[in-house]
């Protein structure tokens, strides 16, 4: 981050749409350096050129020569730190749960109003995910199973575990549940990545997704 700022990069193929995002970011308090780039390909030689990788990729899906989608496995590949944000005007619930599986950090669509840009940006930067308010109950109610005692057993998932979990789908901090649960957020942090490698989901956006499909959390 530029001092404690966010750097983020916008990666739209329509220019009005590009430049109106960027000024709107330019008001929000936290955000830092701004780039700009029209598709995948752009996105990737931009990366490969700044001296200071960003934190944060706003991403469309549909773009000309490489999608968003096509670019994700290069992110993932090259620049695993960076958080992924979709912005798109696509909100078929399959596609939001597939993009969630491929890693991305959060899912927010265009016709969102700039209150809630600026909270999911807020919300990927400290919890690691975000879904869209007008999405989110849609998909996360679609996906539910009724899995979840054999599913404990199957993964041998800890009482402890489960706490941790519930917790983080509440959006709280590894901080914030070490305080809560009397434990130091570097013991928070060992249960988050156990619990991933467990789930074998790669970020919290997936994390919260299988907890939710498998009520081990409830909505």
């Amino acid at each position: 981050m530029t001092e404690n700022k966010i750097d983020i990069v916008v990666t739209d193929d329509h220019m009005l749409f590009r430049k109106g995002m960027m000024a709107l970011l330019e008001d929000f308090e936290m955000v830092g350096n701004i780039y700009e780039a029209g598709n995948g390909v752009q996105l990737l030689k931009l990366l490969e050129s700044i001296d200071k990788l960003p934190d944060l990729i706003l991403l469309d899906i549909n773009m000309p020569e490489m999608d968003g989608v096509e670019v994700l496995k290069y992110l993932h590949r090259d620049y695993p730190k960076i958080s992924i944000l979709i912005l798109s005007m696509e909100d078929a619930p399959s596609l939001v749960v597939h993009l969630i599986n491929e890693g991305v950090n959060g899912y927010l669509l265009k016709s969102a109003d700039p209150e809630e840009l600026e909270l999911a940006v807020k919300k990927v930067m400290k919890n690691d995910f975000y879904f869209s308010g007008s999405l989110s109950g849609a998909v996360l109610q679609g996906l539910k199973s009724t899995t979840s005692h054999d599913l404990v057993k199957k993964l041998k998932l800890t009482k402890r575990e489960l706490q941790v979990l519930e917790l983080l789908c509440e959006e709280l901090t590894a901080i914030e549940i070490g305080e809560r649960l009397g434990l130091s957020a570097r013991t928070i942090e060992g249960h988050k990545y156990n619990l991933l490698e467990k789930t074998e989901t790669k970020n919290m956006a997936g994390l919260v997704i299988f907890a939710i499909k498998n009520n081990l959390y409830i909505i």
